[in-house]
């Protein structure tokens, strides 16, 4: 059974709350990956256990301290079906999986996290991870 809008609601709304903006269409992606200055994260969010279990709390994990990207994005697989295939454009020489996280700095991929890399660990795993590539490619805070 596919799941509704309602259902997926608070999917979304688990990266929204720590200030993501969310990517409906190609064109929100196509512009978002026109500006190109500064650092961006960019999540494939998905229904899958390992979203909910790994991926997303990872993200809110690496959030809380240090380095951050300037820009949260995210696209929600099988929901937003234009939106995420424009996105997985900007890094088509990866496979395409979900949930999976793409770092930019400057308009360039420096750094993805595929599902093979999110299943089976825990969240801490993750958010150690997304700390690791902020530290290298995200200016610290002020």
């Amino acid at each position: 059974m596919p799941y509704s809008p309602l259902m997926i609601r608070p999917m979304r709304e688990e990266l929204l709350a720590v200030g993501f903006d969310e990517l409906t269409s190609a064109a929100d992606v196509e512009s978002f990956l026109e500006n190109r200055s500064g650092t961006a994260l960019l999540v494939v969010n998905s229904v899958c256990g390992c979203a909910a279990g790994m991926a997303r709390p990872g993200v809110r994990l690496a959030l809380q301290e240090g380095p951050r990207p300037d820009r949260l994005v995210t696209v929600f697989a099988g929901h937003d079906v234009e939106a995420t295939a424009r996105a997985r454009a900007a890094f088509a020489q990866i496979p395409p999986s979900s949930p999976s996280m793409a770092l930019f700095k400057d308009g360039e991929l420096v750094w993805f996290l595929p599902r093979h890399r999110i299943e089976g660990r825990d969240a801490l795993a993750v958010a150690g991870d997304l700390r690791a590539a902020f530290a290298e490619h995200c200016a610290v805070p002020a």
